[in-house]
């Protein structure tokens, strides 16, 4: 098998090889190339010393050299060389509380997790694959190597990240592997929210997010986010669902697209759709606890978005998320089911009372949670969505006001004409602008120094 290295990787191998020393390009690259993917990044393996790795390469870093890890800069990027070790006892479930520098590649190569990422390569051996990791890319297999519970008992985040990878590869999980995740899911609580989170966003960023499902079934998120379990657990008796709250969730997540043309033409970034898919898998959070069934047996959720908002505040502070995406999240939550109507004003006003910035993803959420309907609502609802849409582009197009700061007159212009700085003032400018929402040609200067001559009268 052959693998294209980077240049800066094969200089690396063949500095390494020239001394002596044994190196290959290992694990998540090598996964990758086989598969035609991209690799993010080339790590590198050696029986060289980090003091051996330092003396031969001008420009290095010590990223991790107590692991045996050295960076090694060149062309401006690094590549993470890091010595054959083997672990020593995880007493914690995750970290081993030692480790010791070996020669053997093999025993370097037992202690990852799964075969897929226990391969090495360069261009003198060729692949190096002793737990059959090529086989199993074949077969669509996610496999620990060696025996599942004990690299899952070495380190619980393995347990995650099984689920993740078969999203991304659209993999199954191998059934040994996947029993010893559903027996040790309670491991997970040793491990930190925010690694936990951060695998939740790759899963959910990945082509396959309905993997979380299969998490669900194995016990996994009862113990990373049993909210998602009452979501779960949570039936919709109604003519416009389908599923449950959870699986319509998962829908949901399944149909928020990163390049839609409510995205534009360079569709969402990262982060956006981080923000969109992390929406669309808690907009019903609050259905569990907001459901009432009439007495023809059909639910309602009254006031679900609210409760859904504090809902997802409480779960991303859990996981540590950051405060943008705590901030965008919960808006998107609270506001996912908003009555929107395809007429100028109402929209301005509803553009001024959520924030015209959230629109772009508001719309892909609401267009996502419509797909997740049952008919005839999953292809009404869309229809009705596309004409606000074309409603909130005129108004965009035409640079409309519908917020303060696109007001034609600010606090000083007011104070010139002889208002007094304070709680006046601002509303003041609020009426200013309520005039201006009605009647976006007045947002001129004088027009509405005018008006507030009058006021202040």
């Amino acid at each position: 098998m052959l693998i294209e290295l980077p240049k800066q990787v094969k200089q690396i191998i063949d500095t390494l090889q020239e001394h002596g020393y044994e190196a290959y390009a290992v694990g998540g690259c090598v996964r990758d190339a086989i598969l035609g993917r991209i690799p993010q990044d080339w790590d590198i393996t050696t029986s060289a010393l980090p003091k051996q790795v330092k003396a031969l390469f001008r420009r290095t870093v010590d990223t991790g050299i107590q692991h045996g890890t050295v960076t090694v800069l060149l062309d401006k990027t690094g590549f993470e060389v890091t010595t054959y070790r083997v672990d020593g006892k995880y007493e914690d479930g995750r970290h081993p509380t030692e480790v010791s520098f070996t020669a053997s590649l093999t025993e370097d190569l037992k202690r990852r997790d799964f075969t897929i990422n226990a391969m090495a390569y360069n261009e003198t051996e060729g692949l190096v694959d002793m737990f059959h990791g090529a086989e199993d890319l074949r077969k669509g297999l996610i496999r620990c190597v060696g025996v599942a519970k004990e690299r899952f008992s070495e380190d619980a985040l393995r347990i995650l990240r099984a689920f993740r990878f078969s999203a991304q590869l659209d993999f199954t999980i191998e059934e040994e592997t996947l029993q010893a995740a559903r027996i040790l899911s309670e491991t997970l609580k040793k491990i930190s929210a925010e690694r936990i989170y951060a695998e939740l966003l790759k899963l959910l960023a990945s082509e396959h997010p309905e993997r979380l499902y299969s998490a669900y079934e194995c016990g996994i998120t009862q113990v990373i986010l049993p909210e998602f379990d009452r979501m779960c657990k949570t039936p919709q008796h109604h003519p416009a669902h389908y599923a449950t709250v959870g699986l319509h969730s998962l829908d949901a997540v399944c149909f928020a697209k990163r390049e839609t043309e409510f995205a534009g033409c360079s569709g969402y970034s990262e982060e956006e759709f981080r923000y969109l898919r992390l929406a669309a898998l808690f907009h019903d959070a609050g259905k569990p606890d907001c459901r009432n069934t009439d007495a023809a047996g059909v639910d309602h959720f009254y006031g679900h978005a609210e409760k859904g908002a504090e809902l997802v505040k409480k779960i991303l502070r859990r996981l540590k998320a950051d405060n943008a995406t705590i901030d965008t999240v919960v808006r998107l939550v609270r506001w996912h089911d908003y009555p929107f109507a395809a007429e100028e004003r109402a929209l301005r006003r509803a553009m001024h009372k959520i924030g015209a910035d959230l629109f772009p993803l508001l719309f892909e959420l609401r267009r996502a949670d419509l797909a997740a309907h049952a008919e005839p609502y999953c292809t009404e609802g869309p229809e009705k969505l596309q004409k606000v849409w074309q409603v909130f582009s005129g108004i965009k197009s035409r640079e409309e006001c519908t917020s303060l700061k696109e007001l034609a007159v600010n606090g000083s212009d007011l104070i010139a004409i002889g208002f007094e700085p304070g709680k006046q003032l601002g509303e003041v400018l609020s009426q200013l602008l309520m005039i201006v929402i009605e009647e976006p040609e007045k947002n001129k200067r004088e027009t509405l120094l005018t008006e507030a001559a009058k006021l202040l009268k």
